[in-house]
């Protein structure tokens, strides 16, 4: 099994277009101390030739055209992507579904709940029934995308899409609105949770002996974003785990026998996406890694 980070930031990328906070000044001025990132995607494969997205964020044509692998490679059309999976209906894990919207065969993977939002939507119709099958995962049910490859969907602490808020909004629900996936092959075992509102003991025994973990890296401190000016919610009330803190991925993960730990969905204002700083040696020291754009891990 490999798996292939197409995009390692959260929302809005790095940096993000409208954006001068100060990891995001650090990307447009060109230090190289802030690699640039596109909004989070990985793409993973069993043999090299058929790979299966794990979300389709904005940014997905751009990630595919630096993605070698991801080419057509013969034929008037082809691609070696066979399907999406989609943990949730998050504008930076849908909008890029709009991309793959030229009649290739494929199939789209979604909970029943994303399925219904999707449908609601008559946008997503650009994805011709003729052409790709929409087939709904169940809760803690294998299932196959690709073969000889085994995907568990599980629910996690989450919240409801932005864009689908209400006037209330409860945030660490779990249920079939956020969902991890847990890939086995070749006796490996990877969990994806990019999105993620709390560390529950759940999902503790979830990830315990995995080989790799891709983990929610999107802000370094839960009031990171309103310290900084650019939102009054803090990270939990955006459906996030913070890094750091006594609730953090951290202190949370700190004694889970994990092969490799890897920070993903970093958004823009996290100080940890800026080499050598505090944050940064601090996550390295407990032996996290940032994924970044064009990573490749092979477990």
């Amino acid at each position: 099994m490999r798996v292939v980070v197409l995009g390692s930031a959260a929302g809005g990328g790095v940096p993000q277009w409208n954006c001068a906070c100060p990891v995001c000044a650090l990307a447009w001025s060109g230090d190289a101390r802030v690699a640039r990132r596109t909004q989070s995607s990985i793409a993973v494969t069993v043999d090299g030739d058929a790979f299966a997205l794990v979300n389709a964020s904005p940014d997905l044509r751009q990630q595919i055209l630096a993605t070698p692998v991801l080419h057509p490679r013969g034929g008037l059309r082809h691609s070696p992507i066979g399907g999406v999976i989609v943990t949730n209906a998050d504008v930076d894990h849908v909008a890029g579904l709009l991309t793959l919207r030229e009649r290739q065969n494929l199939t789209l993977h979604a909970t029943t709940a994303t399925l219904a939002t999707l449908a609601a939507n008559a946008i997503f119709n650009v994805l011709a029934a003729e052409c790709v099958e929409r087939r709904a995962i169940a809760l803690n049910v294998p299932f196959a995308p690709l073969a000889q490859m085994e995907v568990t969907a599980f629910a996690l602490p989450g919240k409801v899409a932005l864009w689908l808020e209400g006037d209330q909004v409860e945030i660490g629900g779990e249920n079939e609105a956020t969902i991890g996936l847990e890939f086995k092959a070749g006796g490996k075992r990877v969990v994806y949770a990019p999105g993620c509102a709390d560390v529950t003991d759940a999902l503790l025994e979830r990830v315990e002996g995995a080989d790799v973990l891709f983990f929610d890296g999107t802000t370094f401190a839960d009031d990171e974003m309103i310290a900084h000016g650019l939102s009054q919610k803090t990270a939990q009330r955006m459906g996030h785990t913070a890094m750091s803190g006594p609730e953090g991925a951290l202190k949370r993960f700190a004694r889970a026998k994990i092969g490799r730990r890897i920070f993903i969905h970093i958004n823009n204002s996290n100080p940890a996406l800026i080499a050598g700083s505090p944050e940064r040696i601090l996550v390295e020291d407990a032996g996290w890694e940032l994924a970044f754009d064009g990573m490749e891990v092979a477990p």
